[in-house]
């Protein structure tokens, strides 16, 4: 048998069952893994936090990213998931809208504001603004958001009540865009309480738990890399999504959770790395009443 004569006909036949692998792995990133919402729930304990706000549940979304491929009856979709969580309070943590140089993108900020406002949850919706939304048209895309009933952070804190006892949420705006303002966040921020950060970014988790006021920070922007190879993981991921870029760390005694979104931007592509809603139950170091 001359095997240098069989070398290329063996060549090809091994290459067609790659091909075909690598043209089903592609489609699958492309129609299947980024609709397929996960919910990720984690349960966190703040040291800060009274009984009376023992198993409060904070519903995160982040990243849609509103372009021709995420549509508002997909949102509508995931917003009716987020609500068959139950949520005591949703956050959304930025990039409402896709910002693009070669297209306007003055048309996707009103598409938000019907499925939006279909959000429950007794305390409301809160948000902080990302990086494209201040590229796109900051100003655009707020009113939209306000008129579903979203209470936009920029540098600002609300607080919630149960009894006695308050429970601080600051949203502090884009670090990429040198929006953040801590010291204007800290400054309306009272002493006393569990305080839970929204910011759009998760490397500001490095500014944010060395002040020691914060016990949690809720982050979206790095999307989980979208694509993750086995063993070497993501290869790209946004400035300022590390050194935390998906999942739960602890940050000098501070919890810093990061989402990976719900949408996708340049590769429209995910694979090992579902979007998601996240479901953060708190839970008071002192216990309380059962839900």
């Amino acid at each position: 048998m001359n095997v240098a004569r069989r070398f290329p006909s063996l060549l090809r036949k091994a290459a067609l069952p790659g091909a075909a692998i690598a043209a089903a792995t592609l489609l699958y990133a492309r129609y299947v893994e980024p609709q397929w919402v996960a919910v990720r729930r984690l349960e966190l304990t703040l040291r800060r936090l009274a009984p009376e706000f023992d198993g409060y549940r904070i519903v995160q979304i982040s990243d849609i990213h509103m372009d021709r491929w995420t549509t508002p009856e997909r949102l509508a979709e995931i917003v009716a998931l987020v609500n068959e969580q139950e949520p005591d309070l949703v956050a959304a943590t930025g990039d409402f809208i896709t910002y693009s140089p070669l297209s306007s993108t003055a048309h996707l900020a009103p598409l938000l504001t019907k499925p939006l406002s279909g959000l429950r949850a007794p305390d409301g919706v809160v948000a902080v603004l990302g990086n494209h939304d201040h590229r796109a048209d900051a100003e655009g895309v707020r009113p939209h958001l306000q008129e579903a009933g979203i209470v936009v952070l920029a540098n600002e804190v609300r607080t919630f009540r149960r009894g006695g006892s308050e429970l601080h949420v600051a949203g502090v705006d884009s670090m990429y865009m040198g929006r953040d303002r801590l010291g204007t966040v800290l400054d309306g921020l009272p002493g006393d309480g569990a305080a839970v950060l929204l910011a759009h970014e998760p490397a500001f988790a490095r500014s944010s738990a060395a002040v020691g006021r914060f016990d949690l920070q809720l982050s979206g922007h790095s999307h989980g890399g979208q694509v993750r190879f086995p063993i070497l993981g993501a290869l790209l991921y946004p400035e300022h999504s590390r050194p935390y870029p998906d999942g739960l760390y602890r940050v000098r005694g501070m919890h810093a959770y990061t989402s990976r979104g719900l949408g996708t931007v340049l590769s429209r592509l995910r694979a090992n790395c579902r979007p998601e809603i996240s479901v953060l139950t708190l839970r008071s170091p002192r216990g309380g009443d059962e839900r």
